[in-house]
């Protein structure tokens, strides 16, 4: 978990590395009651998994994968924001480790909307960072079943909840540049070859976000 949490710093040093020199004047983007902020971000998914397989064992793996999402905010107040964020991933799954070996469960396609409440401290200034925490509703789809040994999978749709640390750094009047860092506690119940094996997953993601921002 360390290395993800270095990843983030990261992220957020390189685009506070690109918001500094957008002017050499001070620029600012105040977030007021009323305001509508959407922005476009590209977003790392890195899956946090813990899982109970039964009765062949191992342990259920899916692939990181970044993706594009695009979510829109309302201020209900100057610091409190209500944010929707709607993106999907497709993830390769095995069960690694288990008594028949590495076992391929092929692909799935999930669907987290998320509605988070949200703080932002500093609203008008340049550099705003805000913490969130809210709810999702996960949907999969597209199931893949890879043939062979695995002939058919399912998986639960499920809710879930979210925490959220990010900053929102103005370049422009109503332009911004926003670094995220999402934690979502997402679990669902796996069925194989029509419930022969049994899957109990924890998902959990941690969701690393960059993106562009315009307020109206």
């Amino acid at each position: 978990m360390t290395r993800w949490m270095k990843a983030a710093a990261c992220v957020v040093a390189c685009a506070a590395g690109l918001a500094w020199p957008a002017q050499a004047e001070e620029v600012t983007m105040e977030k007021s009651a009323g305001d509508w902020l959407v922005r476009v971000r590209g977003l790392g998914i890195v899956p946090d998994e813990s899982s109970t397989v039964t009765p062949i064992g191992g342990s259920v793996d899916l692939s990181n994968e970044i993706v594009p999402e695009v979510d829109l905010s309302y201020f209900l107040t100057d610091n409190i924001a209500l944010e929707l964020i709607a993106a999907t991933a497709r993830h390769d799954v095995t069960d690694e480790n288990s008594i028949l070996g590495d076992v391929d469960l092929g692909e799935v396609s999930d669907l987290p909307p998320t509605l988070t409440l949200q703080y932002h401290f500093m609203p008008d200034q340049r550099f705003s960072p805000y913490v969130g925490a809210g709810l999702n509703y996960t949907i999969f789809y597209n199931e893949d079943a890879p043939g062979g040994a695995v002939t058919s999978i399912s998986y639960d749709d499920t809710w879930g909840y979210s925490l959220q640390v990010g900053m929102d750094m103005a370049v422009a009047a109503n332009w911004s540049l926003n670094v995220d860092v999402k934690k979502l506690f997402i679990g669902t119940d796996v069925s194989i070859n029509g419930g022969a094996i049994t899957a109990d997953v924890d998902i959990d993601p941690w969701i690393f976000g960059l993106d562009v921002g315009y307020k109206f």
